[in-house]
């Protein structure tokens, strides 16, 4: 039973914070690679941030800078940090654990909203 459950979305004004979680349970967390993406309306799904297993990140051009990345072995959960909020981050963002071998799980979602 795989479960990725997001939390932290929310209502906030343009150049605001917001930190997201995801609390992992049925992966092996620690060989997981890690990821959080997003979905606007009418858009295409698109990577925001991974993290593999050993410690490296990814970024996409649109958040470098402004988002960090981060995960606790010891607590099963990674962590999106977001600064600088811009209207153009509204979306859903989605929880993503994938293995090198295989294997590609999904979180519900959770919605950020952020107004001018």
């Amino acid at each position: 039973q795989v479960q990725l459950v997001e939390s932290g979305g929310g209502l906030v004004q343009a150049g605001g914070s917001l930190r997201l979680s995801c609390a992992a349970s049925g992966i092996i967390f620690r060989l997981s690679t890690m990821g959080w993406y997003r979905q606007a309306p009418g858009k295409e799904r698109e990577l925001v941030a991974a993290i593999r297993s050993g410690g490296r990140t990814n970024y996409a051009d649109s958040v470098k800078g402004r988002f960090t990345i981060s995960r606790d072995n010891a607590k099963n959960t990674m962590y999106l940090q977001m600064n600088s909020l811009q209207p153009e981050d509204t979306a859903v963002y989605y929880c993503n654990s994938n293995y090198e071998w295989g294997g590609n799980y999904w979180g519900q979602g959770t919605q950020v909203t952020v107004s001018s």
